[in-house]
């Protein structure tokens, strides 16, 4: 069947990596063909799951899987405020960057369509930015009984009366002390201080500690979709 989409420039994105990439939307005008692709270094698609026609199309014009995701939506738990969270401020932006820049390695920003080390820059702007409030709304962290860092989560308060989970990250020396589970807890209470109703947050198919946690919270997958890139 024809597949007809439009392409949009990631400016921002481009400005950071300093190359020229686009992002793929399906269901658009063009019809899709080689000739959308010219002046751009890399073209992503995110494609449901389901949408096997498509995806067969991308891959025939050369795209190659990168990640597969699942998207969770979570309900707003009437449970008591957690212990050990803060909201993260300025003075935590250096602690913050270098956490965040070792903690999502295998993102899709990796090589080899990126360069060794954007991944971990992209994050550690990222977590700044939501600290400040210029992407993601809010950062709160998890903090230990003696001050130390655990491990940090940033929010976004959508405009359908929900949120969206940016990132969520546990230090690998808090590993197993249910920091990830608090850490949803103290998601669920910024939600329900603002009357949003649900909360969602994405992570890759291969990411098998996100998925155990994000279901044990009670989450539910919403859908499943693929990253590709030519």
């Amino acid at each position: 069947m024809p597949v007809h989409v439009n392409i949009k420039p990631l400016h921002w994105e481009n400005e950071f990596f300093q190359f020229q990439s686009a992002l793929i939307e399906l269901d658009g005008e063009m019809p899709l063909t080689d000739a959308l692709f010219a002046g751009y270094d890399l073209v992503q698609a995110k494609v449901l799951s389901q949408q096997t026609a498509e995806l067969d199309a991308l891959s025939a014009l050369g795209f190659k899987l990168v990640e597969g995701e699942a998207d969770f939506v979570l309900g707003i738990a009437s449970a008591s405020r957690p212990e050990g969270i803060r909201i993260a401020r300025k003075e935590h932006i250096s602690a913050l960057r270098e956490a965040a820049s070792g903690a999502f390695a295998q993102s899709r920003f990796r090589a080899p369509w990126y360069q060794p080390g954007d991944s971990g820059r992209f994050y550690a702007q990222w977590i700044e930015n939501a600290v400040l409030g210029t992407f993601d709304h809010q950062c709160l962290l998890a903090i230990s009984e003696q001050g130390d860092l655990q491990g940090f989560i940033s929010l976004r308060e959508l405009a359908d009366g929900s949120a969206r989970i940016g990132l969520l990250a546990t230090l690998p020396e808090a590993q197993g002390l249910g920091v990830g589970q608090r850490m949803i807890e103290a998601a669920s209470d910024w939600c329900r201080a603002r009357r949003l109703t649900r909360l969602h947050v994405a992570t890759q198919l291969g990411n098998l500690p996100a998925l155990r946690l994000y279901h044990r919270c009670g989450g539910v997958i919403e859908r499943t979709a693929y990253w590709l890139y030519r």
